[in-house]
């Protein structure tokens, strides 16, 4: 990525990315009680709900194939998208795990557990808290992304800074979504916008978060 803030981004509304890949988060043989992450899909909701009532959004609901697949299972999938062309969307997945598949923007991708075997013991709250400081951190304007040309192609490159983190990915893209991401505007670093905020009620309390 760029040293400092790169330009914002300018692309319109409608430029939602695909679904997040839809990753296999556990093998179902090595869990004994996956239903403990189902307070995942309970904090989800109430994240989406919160965000769709603060700030000014587009909310859509959808069924999809899961797993980065055309056929398949349907995954339950909500999109916010900001009604400024600046500020990145969000998607959330509902994986039947029960599990989450975040994304933010178009590239920084979380899933929620990231395995959920015994042997890897992810704590659930833990997870959770994982998801709102993520969230609020790309909410807040702290996503940067960006394509870079290496020797053996092109890769995506993102970084998320929140109050007290910051961490970077990277993946590679194919030829396709290489030439997609130049052709839609996003081969150059772009940093989100903050997400536009609802007008304040004055009789509601100021939010807690």
């Amino acid at each position: 990525m760029s040293r400092g803030p790169p330009p914002r981004h300018t692309a319109q509304m409608g430029d939602v990315p695909p679904a997040a890949t839809y990753r296999r988060v556990t093998d179902p043989l090595r869990i004994t009680d996956p239903e403990r992450f189902g307070l995942l899909h309970d904090a989800a909701e109430t994240l989406l709900d919160d965000l769709t009532e603060r700030f000014t959004v587009e909310r859509r609901e959808t069924r999809e194939p899961g797993e980065g697949r055309t056929e398949g299972p349907l995954v339950r999938t909500v999109r916010l998208i900001p009604r400024t062309p600046a500020a990145g969307p969000l998607a959330v997945g509902f994986t039947d795990f029960p599990g989450l598949a975040v994304r933010l923007g178009r590239w920084h991708e979380l899933a929620l557990p990231l395995c959920g075997c015994d042997s890897c013991d992810e704590d659930p709250k833990q997870l959770v808290d994982d998801l709102h400081r993520e969230v609020y951190a790309h909410v807040e304007g702290g996503l940067w992304e960006g394509v870079r040309r290496r020797l053996n192609g092109s890769w995506w490159e993102t970084r998320l800074v929140g109050p007290d983190f910051s961490q970077g990915r990277s993946g590679l893209l194919s030829p396709r979504d290489a030439r997609a991401a130049r052709r839609e505007g996003f081969a150059a670093a772009i940093r989100w916008a903050p997400w536009p905020r609802r007008p304040a009620d004055p009789t509601e309390p100021p939010p807690m978060y």
